[in-house]
């Protein structure tokens, strides 16, 4: 493990890679680990990633979250194509398995467990793993893989049910389905929250196989990466009970569209950030 100054316990745990992004003007921070991270930090709470990065990413110093991490030779690079076809992503170099033993003690009993795979990295167990938690889970990286070259592709869940009985909710896209309908209802009948967001089409909840949907504010999308990320982490909030998800679904809506609309909001001129 890196060395890191003694942990405290946190309200928030997030278990996924941070990833190293490539962009037109070089590298930025990534991955489900990095947004929700971030948004939940910025809405107070205290936060601690379980990640594996290479001795290649240094991460800003910022105040909020703690991070441990699994030493590892490289660190989890991704590359986002945006086409009027849709988006197409490659995946290098990935950083080390995430399991129990990477998670720390004084962790385990974290209030709220964030399960955010972006490449197969997060043992499926860890879903049984938090029995003293509320366990969330965006599962992106469970159904993708890549190939030779990088191209990231779908791939089947295998684990899905193990997993999704185990949690109370789960956030994903209608494109991390392929659009598939069918894959979606056989999800709902094995989890009691389920999301679906669907780009500037807002999402959809179904709660207790009963669905709403949500339609946000039209807004300018400047940078669609990590919305659904933002999402997830608001929706988790501890004061989101039964009564106050349904509630906030058009706050969590409208901050998808100001992701996609304003770059300085997600620069997070707060303070909110990692502290290693």
């Amino acid at each position: 493990m890196l060395k890191t100054s003694a942990l405290e316990p946190v309200d928030y745990l997030l278990i996924g890679h941070i990833t190293k992004d490539i962009t037109p003007t070089g590298y930025s921070l990534g991955g489900t680990a990095t947004y929700a991270a971030l948004t939940a930090a910025s809405l107070g709470l205290k936060v601690g990633i379980v990640t594996s990065i290479g001795s290649d990413l240094e991460l800003p110093q910022r105040p909020g979250i703690q991070v441990h991490s699994v030493i590892s030779d490289t660190t989890t690079t991704f590359k986002n194509i945006y086409t009027p076809a849709g988006r197409i992503q490659y995946a290098y170099h990935p950083a080390a398995w995430l399991d129990l033993s990477a998670v720390p003690e004084i962790w385990r009993n974290t209030p709220i467990v964030h399960l955010g795979p972006i490449m197969q990295e997060v043992d499926p167990k860890l879903a049984r793993a938090f029995p003293n938690s509320l366990v969330g889970l965006t599962p992106q990286g469970w159904m993708r893989s890549f190939n030779a070259e990088g191209l990231v592709h779908y791939t089947d869940w295998p684990e899905a049910r193990y997993v999704l009985e185990s949690a109370q909710a789960v956030v994903f896209s209608v494109e991390d389905v392929r659009g598939d309908e069918s894959v979606i209802e056989e999800m709902v009948s094995s989890i009691r929250v389920l999301v679906v967001t669907e780009s500037s089409a807002g999402a959809r909840l179904y709660w207790n196989g009963d669905v709403r949907y949500f339609r946000p504010t039209p807004m300018e999308e400047v940078d669609p990466v990590g919305a659904g990320d933002i999402f997830a982490a608001v929706g988790s909030c501890p004061f989101c009970d039964s009564t106050g998800f349904r509630q906030r679904n058009p706050t969590r809506s409208r901050g998808n569209s100001h992701r996609r609309r304003s770059e300085s909001w997600f620069n997070y001129n707060s303070p909110v950030i990692w502290n290693l």
